[in-house]
């Protein structure tokens, strides 16, 4: 499944852009996990390396990491970089369910 692909589903997409030298990235790591266990099937989240993926990276302007992105049916519903606590990106996509 390709990146548009997975962003266009009927449920909301978290994707977490992130790079392994990164300590605060680390740190969103059991966040995320809380995360899922807060909003269970409401939302997939997906972690991307931009190391890896220096082309989705650029076209989306990742100009830092860990960049977080909210896509709602294919369209960007939240964006924001930094760390961010389990229960504002649990509101979040409550509110954007």
């Amino acid at each position: 499944m390709t990146f548009n692909e997975i962003i266009r589903q009927n449920k909301l997409v978290l994707v977490d852009f992130s790079a392994e030298w990164c300590g605060p990235c680390k740190m969103m790591k059991p966040i995320l996990e809380d995360v899922k266990k807060r909003v269970g099937e409401d939302a997939s989240i997906i972690k991307i390396d931009v190391d890896k993926n220096p082309q989705l990276a650029s076209q989306l302007q990742i100009k830092g990491v860990p960049t977080l992105i909210l896509y709602k049916e294919g369209e960007i519903a939240w964006r924001q970089s930094g760390v961010v606590q389990a229960s504002d990106l649990a509101t979040l996509i409550n509110a954007n369910k």
